[in-house]
């Protein structure tokens, strides 16, 4: 084990590894909880999304591990469920199996990208403003649903509004209250840096919801969408999985042309792009991977191991498998190579027998973890240069964020920001900042807007 992992070379040791390992389980099993209840919303059975999700994660973790040997642990990435359950299937571009397929041609794509260099040569095309403004204006999107989730933010005549929490208050009132409570708890735990404190915020405020039903300031309504949030302990049904399995196989073009369809592949294909290349450099620079030009040595096999799981996971029935920020937890608590991620991807396997607690929990406890999220992703904001000398790359960013949660699509946001860059910099005659690539991207974004 230590010769095929290198552990010793990496000065490292299996005990380490192993709770490097669970760490970062703890850190992102919150998405078992949010990802069915997002992908829920695009009509799909939250348990079988749960399922789908375990063993997605687990298949892409260990490749990564055994692969590329190194201990990051992919899953269901935030954003990119969003997109496919609100700005896609929500929007009415098209159905969820159809949406599954545009998912599963963008694995088979990234596969053969991550054979070769293009990826890295696509990634290395766009400016470092835009990568790190779609990063922060997917966070304020995912935000942005929290709130809505939760009901804390409201449709009113200013078009969003905070609830009235005193209308309706064993519904929608409390629900929002525990929200805004739970939000304040995970920031809490998060600052005291308390290893799984997303995960123990949502613990932590579906407690509270229990505690309420239980007194009667929370009464279940499941005409108005308001469930009881205690659990159940029943074994968990596994035949759920045939309702999502190859179902994005079942074709049927007749609601979505296939103009949208092939903008509905690029915006995976653009988003998750940037989202997997720009964990792996992070994640890797703090880990003390990366060789002295700056880049990875094993990004190749570890992009290969995020498309391959896209793929796996569209086939189950989830969203874009992409690699995960929190790795950087088990990084911190000392993994560096693959044994990690092995213990991680195990951990998610052993979750999916526990899927009927995982999909009792109310959105009103997940809400805290998508807002937290948000700002973990919005961050990023620091790293754009906005001084006088940087104008023409820091309002390309600068719309980009803006638009995603103004116009409710992640997609948008990514077309203004192409759009605006190479406009802004053609026309103040920064030629040389604009990247061949860019050219074709913005070519392709006006086409959009021109055919749809």
């Amino acid at each position: 084990m230590d010769k095929f992992f290198k552990i010793s070379e990496r000065g490292s040791n299996v005990k380490t590894e192993i709770v490097a390992g669970i760490t970062t389980f703890m850190t992102m099993a919150y998405i078992l909880a949010v990802n069915p209840s997002i992908l829920a919303d695009a009509g799909m059975d939250s348990t079988a999304v749960l399922l789908a999700t375990c063993i997605a994660s687990f298949i892409a973790t260990v490749i990564m591990g055994l692969y590329a040997n190194l201990p990051f642990a992919l899953s269901a990435g935030m954003g990119l469920n969003a997109y496919l359950a609100y700005s896609v299937v929500g929007a009415g571009i098209c159905s969820w199996q159809l949406a599954l397929l545009a998912v599963f041609i963008e694995g088979i794509v990234f596969i053969i990208l991550s054979l070769t260099k293009v990826r890295e040569a696509i990634f290395n095309s766009i400016p470092m403003s835009l990568k790190h403004a779609v990063s922060v204006g997917i966070g304020l999107f995912i935000a942005f649903i929290g709130l809505q989730n939760s009901k804390l933010v409201v449709g009113g005549s200013t078009l969003v509004e905070m609830v009235n929490f005193t209308e309706k208050f064993k519904t929608v009132g409390i629900g929002a209250l525990l929200a805004m409570i739970g939000v304040f708890i995970t920031a809490i735990l998060y600052v005291r840096r308390v290893k799984g404190s997303i995960l123990l915020g949502i613990v932590v405020t579906w407690v509270l919801g229990m505690l309420c039903e239980l007194i009667g300031l929370y009464v279940p309504d499941p005409a108005a969408g308001f469930y009881s949030v205690y659990p159940s302990f029943a074994i968990t049904d596994f035949s759920k999985l045939g309702e999502t399995f190859g179902q994005c196989f079942k074709i049927d073009f007749s609601s979505v042309s296939i103009v949208n369809f092939i903008v509905v592949i690029f915006s995976f294909l653009f988003v998750d792009l940037f989202d997997t290349l720009g964990t792996l450099i992070g994640v890797a620079t703090k880990a003390d991977m990366l060789d002295k030009d700056g880049k990875l040595p094993a990004i190749r096999p570890a992009l290969l191991s995020d498309a391959v799981g896209t793929s796996v996971g569209a086939v189950l029935g989830t969203s874009t498998i992409t690699t995960f920020v929190e790795s950087a937890s088990g990084v911190a608590a000392g993994a560096r190579t693959g044994l990690a991620a092995i213990v991680t991807g195990a951990l998610f396997l052993i979750s999916m027998l526990f899927a009927p607690i995982f999909t009792a929990i109310p959105s009103f406890a997940t809400a805290p973890a998508l807002i937290v999220v948000g700002f973990l992703m919005f961050s990023n904001i620091v790293k754009i240069k906005m001084d006088d000398n940087n104008l023409a790359s820091a309002i390309p960013a600068y719309l980009c964020i803006l638009s995603m949660p103004i116009f409710y699509s992640i997609a948008e946001g990514i077309s203004i920001g192409v759009i605006s860059y190479v406009i802004i910099n053609l026309l103040t005659k920064k030629y040389k900042e604009i990247h061949p690539v860019m050219y074709i991207l913005t070519v392709l974004f006006i086409a959009k807007y021109i055919f749809l």
